[in-house]
């Protein structure tokens, strides 16, 4: 019975250097090494793949945001006629017609009804506003001339961008003649001027080209005129005057040059005619591009130029702050009371399970809710602040409840036990202990989930705040809409101009969500205690 007695001290055996670096030993090491690298290498491949996405859909993003930041303008010399504008009621004068009376005087060749309507509409419908603004401010301008930067609408302000249609323009070299008979206007040119243009459109120098709808607009801006070309010959080109050449026009013009609009008219908005008009007004240095403060300081619009995201950004904050104002407090008394004083029954085990269940519901559920409980029962005012801040307020609730009851049974119970060794109340060991331990969490997971509330969409869609909303709201019961909602708005709109819009405000939607991350990352560090 002695021989089977185990010492448990007695020194472990070496283990024999045979066996220790024998081959299959170092083989199976070998193959460990080797699967810990290629598992590092997934984890990091991985990483990469994820920043690689991430950093091409922001690129994404900013490129289309970039024009919706910038806007188009005409610097005009705008006289301010007495016959327009009334001195005794400035604010009933025609400013409209003040400005297209400067715009039309640069294109005198212009008369009829249907060209000087291709002008006008190269300018916004709010293009007179700043000029009614200056004059109302300072009525001794009447009878003056105001130098006025009068905003383009989107089609034309889309063309100068270079987003309607890519362009290519070719220099003149030597010197055209031309023949007008009624409305055919004939150009003819030296030999190999125009051998740039027949590799455009993919044809033969030497043979000729018809020129329809369904191709490029190639266009002339010759004599103070523009020119759309309908056929083109080896060297003389065929076409009728989109802006008219003027009547003392040379046979013979040694300056002129050729524009090729690469998308065919009926493909893009902006028709030929006014795109000669931009054109020219770009070769006199009028237009130029402006930042575009508009977009941070207005409403929502049916036109793209003017369209800006204040109202929705106002609708946002209101929202925000209904939504906050009811989560924290009831959340964190929940979470509280759940953690700390709640008896461990039954039912608040039914209650426990019930807010875990409800964290997992659709958000378009809490819509539906809301629509019968907030609008059908209750009676509140639709599509206003209020409602879409109970809505969210549900939908988020059960998440800060969660993540404060999180932080609270993180505490080391160890504080929790001292302050009751020390004659601190149950209630004051809760508040003045473990509540400030547990801060940074809640905080941390009140953020986080106003961030969920700031990018949902569908809820607040069954409440009707999905409506055009002009004007910015300045109450909780005004009509408003929220920067998600406008996103969804705009981008099933079907002006281009808008796709600039709709990416500019995804942008700033990402800014918010990134800056709200941010903040709990900064909070939970700054208030974080390690033991």
């Amino acid at each position: 019975m002695i021989d089977n007695v185990v010492t448990l001290n007695a020194p472990l055996q070496p283990v024999p250097k045979e066996r220790s670096s024998s081959q299959a030993a170092k083989a199976r090491l070998a193959a460990r090494h080797r699967a810990e690298r290629r598992f590092k290498f997934y984890g990091l491949a991985a990483i990469v793949a994820a920043g690689g996405f991430l950093c091409a859909i922001v690129a994404d993003i900013v490129v289309k945001a970039r024009p919706a930041f910038t806007k188009s303008q005409i610097a005009l010399d705008v006289p301010v006629t007495s016959d327009l504008v009334d001195p005794a009621a400035v604010k009933n004068g025609d400013f409209d017609g003040v400005l297209r009376t400067a715009l039309r005087s640069h294109f005198p060749t212009v008369t009829s009804r249907s060209g000087r309507k291709a002008l006008d509409a190269v300018l916004s419908s709010a293009a007179a506003d700043a000029l009614r603004a200056q004059v109302i401010a300072n009525p001794a301008l009447v009878g003056t001339t105001v130098k006025v930067n009068a905003l383009m609408s989107s089609d034309a302000d889309l063309f100068v961008k270079g987003l309607a249609s890519r362009t290519a323009t070719f220099p003149g070299r030597g010197a055209a003649r031309i023949t007008i008979a009624d409305d055919k206007i004939t150009i003819s040119l030296e030999d190999g001027a125009l051998s740039g243009v027949f590799e455009r459109f993919g044809g033969a120098l030497g043979e000729a080209i018809t020129l329809d709808a369904t191709k490029p607009s190639l266009l002339f801006a010759i004599a103070g005129g523009v020119v759309k070309a309908t056929s083109v010959d080896t060297n003389s080109i065929v076409g009728a005057a989109l802006i008219p050449l003027p009547a003392t026009a040379a046979d013979a013009v040694d300056k002129w040059h050729m524009l090729i609009l690469e998308t065919p008219e009926g493909d893009r908005k902006i028709p030929d005619s006014q795109a000669a008009a931009v054109a020219l007004l770009q070769e006199t240095g009028r237009v130029h591009e402006a930042a575009n403060w508009s977009f941070f300081s207005e409403g929502d619009s049916r036109e793209p130029e003017q369209a800006g995201i204040l109202g929705a950004l106002a609708g946002t904050a209101l929202t925000m702050l209904v939504t906050l104002g009811l989560c924290l407090p009831i959340g964190v008394g929940a979470a509280i009371y759940l953690e700390t004083f709640a008896p461990k029954n039954r039912w608040t085990h039914l209650i426990e399970v019930n807010i875990n269940n409800l964290a997992a519901v659709p958000s378009i559920v809490f819509g539906l809710l809301g629509l019968a409980v907030f609008l059908g029962f209750g009676g509140l005012p639709r599509s206003s602040s209020l409602v879409g801040g109970l809505v969210l307020a549900l939908l988020v609730l059960p998440t800060i409840i969660i993540a404060s009851r999180a932080a609270i049974k993180s505490v080391p119970p160890s504080i929790q036990e001292a302050a009751l060794a020390l004659g601190a109340t149950h209630q004051q060991t809760v508040f003045h202990h473990v509540l400030p331990v547990a801060l940074p969490g809640i905080m941390t997971g009140t953020i986080i989930g106003m961030a969920h509330a700031l990018g949902e969409t569908a809820p607040l869609l069954m409440i009707g705040m999905v409506a055009f909303i002009a004007d910015v709201p300045h109450s909780l019961t005004e009509a408003a809409t929220v920067l998600p909602v406008q996103i969804f708005l705009w981008s099933d709109l079907p002006e281009i101009g808008f796709q600039a819009k709709t990416a500019a405000a995804i942008l700033v939607l990402l800014i918010f969500l990134v800056a709200m991350n941010a903040i709990a990352i900064f909070l939970r560090r700054k208030f974080e205690r390690r033991w």
